[in-house]
C-alpha cells in the first residue's frame, strides 16, 4: 500500500473515531459530519490506491463509482452526501446544525459509515 494511501486511510479511521466520540457526547451534528468525512477520506484512499490520483471532489457517489462500490453502499453514500453541508450549516437559516441532527439520525449515519468503511477496508 502506498504511503499516501496509508495517510488517507489513517485520517478516515481518525474521523470515524471522532464520529463515535461526538456521538457518545451527544454532539450529533458533529458525529454526522465526521461520518461523511470518514467515508470521503476512505474512498479517496482506495481511489488513490487504484489510480494513483487524488480526486479533489466531495461527492461520495462519484468517488464510490470510481472504486466499484456496490449499489446498496452507493445509496448509503448518497444519503451521506447531504450531511456535508447540513452538518456544517443546517438549513441555511431555518435550523441550526445542532437542531437538524438527533441521536437516531446520527446513529444511522454512524452505522452507514462503518458499513462503507468495512467494505473499503476489505478492498484496499
Amino acid at each position: 500500500m502506498k504511503e499516501e494511501v496509508k495517510r488517507w486511510w489513517r485520517m478516515a479511521k481518525d474521523d470515524i473515531d471522532a464520529a463515535e466520540y461526538n456521538f457518545q457526547g451527544s454532539k450529533f451534528y458533529l458525529a454526522a459530519f465526521m461520518c461523511q468525512q470518514a467515508v470521503e477520506k476512505a474512498l479517496k484512499a482506495l481511489v488513490i490506491e487504484n489510480t494513483g490520483k487524488l480526486l479533489k471532489i466531495h461527492d461520495l457517489v462519484i468517488l464510490g463509482k470510481k472504486v466499484n462500490l456496490p449499489e446498496h453502499l452507493l445509496e448509503k453514500c448518497d444519503k451521506l452526501n447531504g450531511v456535508y453541508l447540513d452538518a456544517r450549516y443546517g438549513d441555511l437559516g431555518s435550523k441550526l446544525p445542532s437542531e437538524k441532527f438527533n441521536k437516531p439520525i446520527s446513529s444511522e449515519l454512524l452505522d452507514t459509515a462503518k458499513g462503507v468503511l468495512a467494505w473499503l477496508e476489505k478492498n484496499i
